[in-house]
């Protein structure tokens, strides 16, 4: 099976209260030369996410670099 690694930088965080967060990333472009491979491939793009689990609602954090992988579901 076939999937894609992607690379994102977190651009904001949004804590609406209640466990309720939101969190915007973008695609890495620069700041080093892995992020530089990776933004040939995946130059532009956006991730919104409503996170509202307890347990994972601080797991973002503004400018902080995540590692995305997809793979079709079955």
């Amino acid at each position: 099976m076939k999937t894609l690694l992607a690379k994102f930088k977190v651009g904001s965080t949004t804590n609406f209260g209640n466990n309720n967060v939101e969190a915007n990333l973008s695609p890495v472009i620069g700041g080093s030369e892995e992020n530089k491979s990776f933004s040939l491939y995946t130059p532009s793009g956006s991730i919104k996410l409503h996170i509202t689990n307890p347990e994972v609602v601080d797991f973002f954090e503004a400018g902080a670099e995540y590692y995305v992988e997809f793979k079709k579901a079955e």
